[in-house]
């Protein structure tokens, strides 16, 4: 008589794993758009964009660029520098608020490009601060023994989201993608702990109102531009300061350091003001922060992927440095994150 299979111990005391970031990409399209061509859209300057915002060009996405093709070129500049391939990818999480349709989710599309077969895939809207939400997602996944291997990704084509006759907003934004492969690296301390907050008494301040069950895409309120994205300036400014210096703050004490220890920050790339703000709250130089939105503006989600990038790339940090990112968005929503490279 055959014996019934026993059912199997359940894993009830996993021991956790540390979480390191093994590769980064990035990607922005080849088409710039200068303060000098807002001029002719709008009626503004380059000397009132750069002395407010320190935006010199934007890159904008051509009409058959996708939020999932960025994010794919960004996630295959990833694994190629991590040194893997699709089919050991376990999940694929795409932090966007410019999804290439509601649903399915961008995490998906960008599983068709690279072949990755063997993920599971999911967005996530976190707006600006989407990105290190998602590490953290991944972090905990990894951490578990759930999975070995998490793309992370942040991708966004807000050029479809701007309003291109308001001359405060258009001028902030731009299109492009980064990404982060993240592994169990054995020896190392990788992700240490990253906070996370939101307060949603705030969500009118920075938003997109059409597009929603709220307000349904209809002609009449396309015409009203519904479906672009809604700023109140000042007040976002502050709350950025104030949420930024907190996160940054939380996640440094969490983590048992000082700001003098860290070797890089890596800031939400909003507004060279806002970040001003914050060095000299923290009492840190402005050299010790990586900065690049004179070249890019704000890509929400995608901002501080494509900035870690090329702060990795150009040699900004080496094996056992401290490195701070922080993020801001709507929601609002912000999150800090302390890495041990």
């Amino acid at each position: 008589m055959t014996k019934a299979p026993q059912p199997r111990s359940p894993r009830l005391h996993t021991p956790k794993r540390s979480v390191s970031i093994v590769g980064t990409g990035s990607y922005v399209p080849e088409r710039v758009v200068t303060n000098a061509d807002l001029e002719k859209l709008v009626e503004t300057s380059d000397e009132w964009i750069v002395t407010r915002t320190g935006i010199r060009e934007r890159r904008i996405a051509a009409a058959d660029e996708y939020t999932s093709d960025m994010g794919a070129k960004a996630a295959q500049a990833a694994m190629d520098q991590a040194g893997i391939g699709p089919e050991e990818i376990d999940l694929i999480l795409v932090a966007t608020v410019s999804p290439d349709m509601a649903f399915p989710s961008t995490a998906c599309f960008v599983q068709k490009i690279i072949g990755a077969k063997n993920a599971a895939c999911f967005d996530i809207s976190a707006a600006c601060s989407g990105f290190l939400y998602a590490i953290e997602i991944a972090q905990q996944f990894i951490m578990s023994q759930t999975y070995n291997t998490v793309l992370v990704i942040g991708s966004e084509k807000l050029s479809t989201l701007v309003d291109w006759t308001d001359r405060n907003t258009c001028v902030l934004f731009g299109d492009g993608a980064g990404a982060a492969i993240l592994r169990n690296r054995k020896g190392a301390h990788g992700v240490i702990t990253t906070y996370m907050g939101s307060d949603g008494d705030f969500s009118d301040i920075l938003l997109m109102p059409g597009g929603g069950c709220r307000v349904p895409i209809t002609k009449d309120n396309v015409e009203q531009r519904l479906n672009t994205i809604k700023m109140s300036g000042k007040e976002v400014y502050k709350q950025a300061v104030n949420v930024m210096l907190k996160a940054a703050q939380t996640a440094l004490s969490q983590a048992g350091l000082k700001s003098e220890d860290l070797a890089c920050i890596i800031p939400h790339q909003a507004n060279v003001r806002i970040i001003e703000a914050i060095a000299e709250r923290m009492n840190v130089p402005m050299d010790r922060f990586f900065i690049n939105l004179e070249r890019y503006g704000n890509t929400s989600a995608a901002s501080v992927a494509v900035a870690l990038d090329e702060a990795n790339r150009s040699g900004r940090m080496k094996i056992g440095d401290y490195v701070l990112l922080i993020v801001f968005g709507g929601g609002l929503t912000w999150a800090s994150s302390v890495i041990q490279w």
